[in-house]
């Protein structure tokens, strides 16, 4: 477990969910720049990351932390409207056709998000065509698909072939309770996730070869 010396990162870390909208508000107040303050948060979040991968947190704390966060950036956004934001990149990411199951997909978008990427986030139930236009709309490297149901795997492999039909340059990530090696070959994806923080370090793989 690593030394968080920001208290704001300190506070997310440790899920204080009370004392970091406190924190939030009272930089805001003293004049700190928003992106800083989304940066000791994204510190935070990318602690909860590593405890969570090192078996310390579980799911249930990832997803109060995303809670947490979502609550700090209601607080930021107005005041970040006049930012200069420099987002890493752009991920498009939605569950696929026929699958309606969010909770796993909202954890891997708060950790994105607190790692700096600007996530374009389709909801649940995409169509193919949606997750086409999002791409060339917003430029995006890397898209992700989220899958519990086993029975939409093929409206998954549809959609990552109407991708690569329409030539478009990305990457394509999966993530699932089921899914493996196995199911992304068989979908044609180009990597799987296990974790939100598996999605995380593939982004950063991603992004690093652009």
């Amino acid at each position: 477990m690593a030394v968080l010396s920001d208290q704001l990162a300190s506070a997310i870390a440790e899920l204080e969910d009370e004392k970091v909208l406190e924190l939030v508000k009272e930089r805001l107040e003293a004049g700190i720049a928003p992106l800083e303050i989304v940066g000791a948060l994204q510190e935070g979040m990318t602690e909860v990351g590593l405890r969570f991968e090192s078996g310390e947190y579980f799911l249930s704390e990832l997803v109060m932390c995303g809670e947490i966060m979502k609550e700090a950036m209601e607080i930021l956004e107005p005041h970040l409207a006049g930012a200069q934001q420099e987002h890493r990149g752009n991920i498009v990411i939605g569950t696929v056709r026929g699958d309606v199951h969010d909770l796993g997909k909202n954890i891997v978008v708060m950790l994105l998000k607190g790692a700096g990427y600007n996530v374009v986030d389709l909801g649940v139930d995409v169509p193919t065509e949606k997750f086409i236009e999002a791409i060339n709309e917003y430029n995006a490297p890397l898209v992700g698909m989220s899958v519990l149901l086993t029975g939409c795997q093929d409206a998954m492999k549809d959609t990552i072939e109407a991708i690569r039909a329409a030539g478009l340059n990305v990457t394509v990530l999966i993530g699932g309770n089921y899914v493996d090696e196995m199911v992304k070959d068989s979908v044609g994806a180009d990597y799987f996730g296990k974790s939100a923080s598996d999605a995380v370090k593939i982004a950063e793989k991603v992004f690093a070869a652009h």
